[in-house]
């Protein structure tokens, strides 16, 4: 049987860390390989690790041809919904393959509607195009649906695709910083966020709460009474001092929301890992 290696295949989906890679080792010499590997023609699609592993160690396998591919882009977003459907996989990295099939379905759709004026002209449509559905557009909240998140999630998802040193991703996949904090971290100049990686989970926290702290509008200065204020001028002053003592109670119950989410949200970071491709 011949199977061919497409290194840039192989790396799509984030490799597995060199304890998972051990975990599925002992797994596999200990139960073989269950599940069959997925082929298109001699390419290989979904089960590098188990190959590599089976090969090492002389394991019998199987594999099975997925004939529905027409392309590699077919290939690509097959790999990005059998992901997506892992209930393993960690928040981050389903959004980031959720933005990766965005641009594949709005490539596709560009592409469509190019063709159809063309289409239109000729008169001509074949009966399988004629009987498929459009796709529908890729808007942000499908986006986020198929990766099970938040719009407000997959916006910091992207903030840090964009803006984040590798060291600040990084830290994300590893669950050292929530995607939440690592956003605000983003938002500091490259050798800043390097800086705040290296001082470990504690200067990243501190460097998040900073930037958060920026962002907040400046209290309102409070006058002084003068001396001969009126009744109402009193009683407006004392208000105004309630209110200022409500909103100060109120901004430190949200940072103290904020902190419980973001440890929250280590939490599952640590305890989902990516299962092996």
């Amino acid at each position: 049987m011949t199977i061919i290696i497409n290194d840039d295949l192989r790396s799509y989906i984030d490799p597995l860390t060199e304890d998972e890679f051990a975990a599925l080792e002992s797994s596999l010499l200990s139960e073989g390989c269950r599940d069959a590997l997925v082929l298109w023609g001699d390419l290989l699609v979904d089960g590098h690790n188990r190959y590599a592993i089976c090969r090492k160690h002389g394991i019998a396998f199987n594999t099975v041809q997925n004939t529905s591919f027409r392309s590699m882009e077919d290939v690509h977003v097959w790999m990005i919904d059998n992901h997506l459907g892992r209930r393993s996989v960690s928040d981050f990295q389903r959004g980031v393959l959720a933005l990766r099939k965005k641009e594949i379905m709005a490539a596709r759709q560009a592409q469509a509607r190019a063709k159809a004026p063309s289409a239109e002209l000729a008169g001509v449509e074949s009966a399988a195009e004629s009987s498929t559905q459009p796709e529908p557009p890729w808007t942000r909240e499908a986006v986020a649906r198929a990766a099970r998140i938040s719009s407000a999630t997959l916006g910091q998802i992207e903030k840090i695709q964009k803006t984040a040193a590798p060291e600040l991703v990084g830290a994300v996949k590893s669950g050292v910083i929530s995607i939440n904090a690592a956003a605000a971290v983003a938002s500091l100049p490259s050798e800043k966020q390097v800086a705040a990686v290296a001082g470990g989970k504690k200067e990243l926290r501190e460097a998040a709460r900073q930037v958060r702290e920026a962002r907040m509008p400046p209290k309102p200065r409070l006058e002084p009474l003068p001396g001969d204020a009126t009744p109402d001028q009193i009683e407006i002053h004392r208000l105004m001092q309630l209110v200022g003592t409500l909103t100060e109670e109120r901004d430190q119950l949200k940072k103290k929301v904020q902190r419980l989410t973001i440890a929250l949200a280590e939490e599952r970071g640590r305890q989902h890992a990516p299962e092996s491709h």
